[in-house]
């Protein structure tokens, strides 16, 4: 009993963390952005978090643990029922690491960065109302059920497995994903591209051939987005050991700061020989792009491991930002660099480095991020597209040179220092 109180503990104090990083997400996103955008890109973060926690109650929880499953779908009914004993109250025993209400509500705060991944590549553009039909369906439906493929003990879960005659397991391989480089961060890039995709860009993004820098209106707001986001990553990934083991949470939360400095330095030194300035915001993505990396095997990883693999993805960082500068792909903030190049990095890692590498764990993560590619690119494609051909995604040319703020909101982030901006 008192070991499950410290686990518990640590569950909910990691599961406050994860919470955290949704404040994060929100001021870099801002930050990066047009000062006449700020109070829509906060709206569509508090709804994410707000909306999502009551789908995953409702629907998610349960479509992302099935209970006993191997297959693609599972369901097992709406809502919550906590287990109890014969005596009405809550079973203990659901879980050697945590009671069942906590596990819930550390798995809810997950199902909603995916979409708040989305909401800062398709910022100053979208409008807010087919956005948050999309949030419903991706955070409510897509995301659990594609967690449930690993997760929940679905076919990905238990891809490569051995069993004697007698149905007993006697090698356990399968796809890897320790706290969701794929399972969260690529569930969101691939929407990110497809909504990016759809969407257009931004007016004067792209003038006459050339990439033009539309700049963030607060670098500041952005660099403490990215510090909290650092800091939710202890909980993030220190969570996912599902438990307060000393080692292996220690372990986790070494190879993650490792990572995301390696990642920070790799960005800023490449870009700095690149272009011949300090860009910060390079900086800041590289550090993004590190914790992404490590995710998937965080807990697998020793520290040259994890040095070397948020080294790689800060690279990736440099040019996966120029790549999508290059398709004429228009993300304000990098998400789709940071979460799904750099998740896709993160996943293929676990095959190479550290405890669990092989040329057939190799080929088990790329067979996961082929899974989850096709999967999130066709059902965010439909959703998507479909909300484009009825009631339209994107505002009206006078509505973006203006701001989202004054037309969709009636308010500004600023109103005793308003700036001129177009």
């Amino acid at each position: 009993m008192e070991l499950l109180t410290t686990n518990n503990v640590w569950m909910m104090i990691c599961t406050a963390l994860v919470f955290f990083m949704h404040l994060g997400f929100s001021l870099l996103e801002i930050g990066l952005t047009r000062q006449k955008n700020t109070i829509n890109i906060l709206f569509k973060n508090i709804f994410i978090i707000c909306i999502g926690l009551l789908l995953y109650c409702l629907i998610g929880f349960n479509l992302m643990y099935p209970g006993d499953f191997n297959g693609f779908l599972g369901f097992a009914g709406f809502g919550l029922e906590a287990p109890l004993t014969s005596e009405g109250v809550l079973d203990l025993t659901y879980n050697e690491g945590y009671t069942y209400w906590t596990d819930f509500l550390f798995q809810g705060m997950f199902a909603a960065t995916a979409a708040t991944i989305v909401s800062g590549a398709v910022a100053e553009r979208i409008k807010l109302g087919p956005f948050m039909i999309f949030v419903i369906i991706y955070v409510g439906i897509v995301y659990p059920i594609a967690g449930s493929w690993k997760w929940g003990g679905g076919f990905l879960h238990t891809l490569g497995n051995e069993v004697n005659a007698a149905g007993e397991l006697i090698k356990e391989a399968g796809f890897y994903d320790f706290a969701g480089s794929t399972l969260v961060h690529s569930v969101g890039g691939w929407a990110a591209l497809v909504a990016v995709w759809l969407l257009g860009s931004r007016i004067g993004k792209f003038n006459e051939g050339k990439v033009c820098v539309i700049l963030g209106h607060n670098i500041p707001l952005a660099t403490a987005g990215v510090l909290i986001l650092w800091l939710g990553w202890f909980g993030f990934n220190g969570g996912s050991v599902l438990s307060a083991d000393p080692s292996l949470t220690s372990l986790t939360l070494v190879t993650t700061s490792l990572a995301a400095a390696a990642g920070g330095v790799a960005a800023f030194l490449v870009s700095t020989l690149l272009y011949k300035n300090y860009d910060l915001t390079m900086f800041l993505n590289g550090i993004l792009g590190g914790l992404v990396g490590i995710t998937a095997g965080a807990d697998q990883m020793s520290p040259t491991d994890a040095i070397l693999i948020g080294s790689i993805a800060g690279m990736i960082i440099v040019g996966g930002v120029a790549l999508i500068d290059k398709l004429r792909l228009d993300d304000p903030v990098g998400a789709i660099a940071v979460h799904l190049i750099c998740g896709i990095w993160g996943t293929l890692a676990v095959g190479i480095f550290g405890a669990m590498k092989s040329v057939d764990q190799f080929l088990y993560q790329l067979t996961g991020v082929a899974a989850y590619a096709a999967f999130c690119i066709a059902t965010s494609f439909i959703i998507i597209f479909v909300l484009k051909k009825t009631i339209g995604i994107r505002v009206s040319k006078e509505e973006e040179i203006e701001g989202l703020d004054n037309h969709e909101h009636g308010m500004s982030a600023y109103p005793d220092f308003r700036l001129n901006e177009h």
